[in-house]
């Protein structure tokens, strides 16, 4: 098994503080700029997993990258330069305490919610009789509220998040419209490559009174893709689709028992399972970008490399 980076503690020059997430550590340099390590750890049910998974962060980085870069035509972005495969850096922005989930399909926990008999997300109201994996008329939007480290984010309404001033009616207007524009180029690039993307999340932020994309985007760790074909047969049947995302580790969590609920403990995480989710993610690169994943090189000593590759860099 390759080595995998999990923890970062670095001191980059002009370093003024860290913020470890649950999948990213950020460094907050003294000019506004961010340093975004995207390490090999997993999360699921907003929960970090034991075993980080090989190459993961390498290929999250990497995919982001190519999206921020496919994007910047409809919303200016953070990012600056990828001066190393599990490495971003960008504009610091302060974010808005939202995150924008946008989805055309029912699946997921919107599914279990309205399995459940909910015929409302988010304030959405969604029509009566669908199926499992069943598109929407248009896509919907089911804003989440963006929890503090150790917290589970909570599913919030456009009324609701005007009403509390967590975001203003004028930019809301604007990132509304940057959400559903992003969904369809992604859709758009998808379908290119033979894939539906079901549902993603966008975050956005402000910097200088201008509102950027930020974090990552159409990864699987943000993102569901189906597999166009044998999609309308597997729905008609009432099959499970063929995917690629993280929900088949979501999955694999219920089967053992956990949903990041009080007292359940992860499962413990087999050689075997760590390399099937570390191929899964490979899949999905190569499937969406049309090219092959060249696994980085020296990777006997990832904190030196990317040490050395981001100094370089800000200096």
């Amino acid at each position: 098994m390759k080595k995998v980076l999990v923890k970062t503690e670095y001191d980059f020059p002009g370093q003024e503080r860290v913020y470890h997430g649950k999948v990213r550590d950020v460094y907050t340099l003294r000019n506004g700029v961010l340093v975004m390590v995207a390490t090999d750890r997993i999360s699921a049910f907003d929960a970090v997993l034991p075993e980080g998974i090989p190459y993961k962060g390498q290929m999250l980085n990497q995919l982001a990258a190519k999206f921020l870069d496919a994007t910047a035509d409809i919303c200016p972005n953070w990012k600056l330069a990828t001066p190393d495969p599990m490495v971003t850096v960008g504009l610091q922005c302060e974010g808005f305490p939202v995150e924008m989930i946008v989805r055309g399909y029912l699946c997921g926990s919107a599914w279990r919610a309205y399995r459940n008999g909910a015929r409302a997300i988010c304030g959405v109201k969604l029509p009566d009789g669908m199926k499992e994996n069943q598109s929407f008329p248009a896509p919907v939007i089911t804003p989440t509220t963006k929890a503090a480290l150790g917290a589970h984010d909570e599913d919030i309404s456009k009324e609701d998040i005007l009403k509390k001033g967590l975001v203003s009616e004028a930019d809301y207007a604007v990132i509304e419209q940057y959400t559903l524009d992003l969904f369809r180029r992604g859709t758009e690039i998808a379908a290119r490559r033979g894939l539906i993307l079901v549902d993603t999340k966008y975050e956005f932020g402000r910097r200088d009174g201008n509102i950027y994309l930020i974090d990552e985007i159409h990864t699987p760790d943000s993102s569901r893709y189906f597999y166009r074909e044998g999609y309308g047969e597997r729905l008609a049947n009432g099959e499970p689709q063929k995917q690629l995302s993280k929900e088949f580790v979501r999955e694999w969590l219920m089967e053992n028992g956990f949903q990041g609920k009080a007292g359940q403990t992860a499962p413990e995480m087999a050689p075997a399972v760590v390399e099937s989710i570390s191929n899964r993610y490979i899949e999905l690169y190569e499937q969406i970008t049309g090219e092959a994943f060249v696994k980085a090189a020296d990777t006997d000593d990832l904190l030196a490399r990317i040490e050395r590759n981001v100094i370089h860099y800000i200096d």
